[in-house]
């Protein structure tokens, strides 16, 4: 096992054009679980596929376990890779799938026929499975062979590329639980690549956010959801995303939907000083606390009076509710153009479409980011 590092890694594939990664700086810990996550193209496969030996290197340097493998062929970086596409033999068995690589290093049958069955029982893939071939498996069987296979080597670092993807909804969420108790018990340092960031908060020890070939957060899952430092970290991480809505300033805050939302001194400063007149206000939907109906305004129309110490009520309209058993998933246009948001409700006490609401929101629960920059203002 072994610590990884990407000392300014960089990939450029064509002259002048943007960098695919562009100076990555990243220290993953030994027996780590790393997560890169962001949209497509924001660089995170490219990241593996340097580690991996894929991808040659056009700046910096990367290491494992303190030694710079940038110009190391990829057989002799010591590493195993699990890819989206399973890439099982059809022809063999299982057992032999799991081993192949093993035989290639000329490792004795009777040593990887151990290695074979300890790997199987770490995976629960009875004896039965080792001999049938892949195409007698379910996708998630198939799944844990490819999984199988890397394990055996007995690698410095696991490489998964996606390994989900192909999976259906109810099995995806099955493996990645499997998945992340698996590399809790093996304690080899893990780099994972996945575009789904429920996948990423769920899995990981820390997770590194990636956009435009930049690394924009790298933190614990907890710290990324309740410290995002940029707007679009706070507008990636979660599920519903964080509501982001341009407001006015005044003189006693950010006006938005007719409220007045009051914000820190800290906030404040950092509006003057760039001589800013809006800024961009972020809410997590389980921070938008309905007020009863009867409660809610007569018509669209909000004041600052609404605005009250206890927090700024802003009124607006339901329009779709999605019932998810328990809780209930509120999409509103908000009054006095102030857009549409996403509001967490109790789903047995949820409101019809078409009706007039109001949502109570806590100052402290609001995050406060540059339009133009993106970055967050400081509390």
């Amino acid at each position: 096992m072994a610590g990884v590092r990407y000392a300014g890694a960089s990939r450029v594939y064509a002259k002048g054009a943007a960098p695919a990664v562009d100076a990555l700086d990243l220290d993953i810990k030994d027996g780590e679980f790393m997560v890169l996550v962001g949209p497509s193209g924001s660089g995170k496969t490219t990241a593996l596929r340097m580690l991996a030996g894929l991808e040659p290197l056009d700046g910096g340097r990367i290491e494992i376990g303190g030694r710079d493998i940038s110009d190391v062929q990829p057989k002799d970086r010591d590493i195993a890779m699990v890819f989206q596409n399973y890439a099982l033999y059809p022809s063999k068995t299982v057992a032999e799938n799991m081993g192949f690589a093993l035989k290639m290093q000329h490792v004795a049958k009777p040593e990887r026929d151990r290695r074979v069955r300890e790997a199987a029982r770490i995976l629960d893939l009875d004896d039965a499975l080792l001999d049938r071939k892949p195409k007698q498996l379910s996708g998630g069987q198939r799944q844990r062979v490819a999984m199988g296979r890397a394990i055996v080597r007995e690698p410095k670092v696991f490489l998964m590329d996606e390994p989900l993807s192909n999976l259906d909804a109810k099995l995806r969420v099955q493996t990645r639980s499997q998945i992340a108790e698996l590399q809790r018990r093996l304690g080899i340092t893990t780099v994972y690549v996945t575009h789904d960031q429920v996948e990423a908060m769920t899995m990981g020890h820390r997770v590194a956010v990636l956009s435009g070939g930049q690394l924009q957060q790298c933190a614990s899952p907890r710290e990324l959801y309740d410290n995002p430092v940029n707007q679009f970290v706070a507008g990636f991480i979660g599920s519903p995303a964080m509501n982001l809505l341009k407001a006015p300033l005044t003189e006693g805050g950010a006006t938005l939907a007719g409220a007045v939302i009051p914000l820190s001194p800290g906030v404040r400063a950092a509006a003057e000083r760039d001589t800013l007149s809006e800024l961009v206000l972020g809410v997590r939907p389980e921070h938008l606390h309905l007020v009863a109906a009867a409660a809610a305004p007569a018509s669209g129309v909000g004041t600052a009076q609404t605005a009250a110490a206890a927090g700024a009520a802003l009124p607006g309209e339901v329009l779709l509710v999605e019932e998810l058993g328990a809780d209930a998933l509120l999409h509103v246009r908000l009054a006095e153009d102030g857009g549409s948001v996403v509001a967490r409700a109790e789903g047995r006490k949820s409101p019809a479409p078409g009706q007039r609401v109001a949502f109570r929101v806590q100052p402290d629960d609001v995050f406060a980011f540059h339009p133009q920059t993106g970055a967050r203002l400081v509390c």
